[in-house]
């Protein structure tokens, strides 16, 4: 669906918290690579999806560099709030926490959880997650809040891309300037967009 988390290009899912601005400049940028025809809808977060997939398209399919342009691109380019993402393939997972103003955490979950032989089944006051298969299987859990009180959460650096590949193995870089180049507060998003950012409030572009 049009303007709905998660969206799917190339065969990749993808999610964004967060807001960027600028939209006809990266709308612009889009189509001189070939790329506006990705974007149905009109969240900002479609757009920088298509940004990556273009980019990973001109990096012969390699996502993360794909990854790293566009985000560079963007932080170039644009005011920005905040870019957490979290990008899926059939057998990879990227997140990136970006500025520090959105949180970002990851647990690396043994099967059945600490201590346990249940499956997952965590919950904060927004969000919730549950899979009676890891019951048997260790996953890594990327959310916005920690879902329970497993000790073993793990807040993002602010820039820090974490890449996991198919076997669980996790590998963090930071490949960007701490601060995009204009960056945005809470007092320059307009009433809709301020209102998605606030814990407990839902994101949806």
């Amino acid at each position: 669906m049009a303007n709905t988390h998660p969206f799917l290009q190339d065969g990749r899912v993808f999610a964004h918290n967060g807001v960027v601005q600028g939209i006809p400049q990266l709308e612009t940028r889009l189509a001189h690579l070939g790329a506006i025809g990705l974007v149905h809808g009109d969240t900002d977060s479609e757009r920088i999806f298509a940004l990556i997939t273009a980019e990973t398209r001109r990096n012969d399919a390699d996502v993360t560099a794909g990854l790293i342009a566009a985000v560079d691109w963007i932080a170039t380019h644009l005011p920005v709030y905040a870019l957490n993402l979290v990008l899926a393939s059939a057998s990879d997972l990227w997140a990136l926490r970006y500025p520090a103003t959105n949180e970002l955490y990851v647990l690396d979950r043994p099967a059945g959880g600490t201590g346990t032989t249940r499956g997952l089944d965590a919950a904060s006051s927004r969000i919730r997650a549950r899979s009676e298969h890891l019951s048997i299987r260790r996953s890594l859990i990327i959310a916005s809040e920690p879902m329970d009180a497993d000790p073993g959460w793990r807040l993002l650096d602010p820039g820090e891309l974490l890449h996991v590949t198919a076997d669980l193995t996790a590998r963090s870089s930071t490949p960007f300037p701490p601060v995009p180049a204009h960056p945005l507060g809470l007092s320059d998003l307009d009433v809709h967009s301020a209102a998605s950012q606030q814990r407990g409030i839902p994101t949806i572009g």
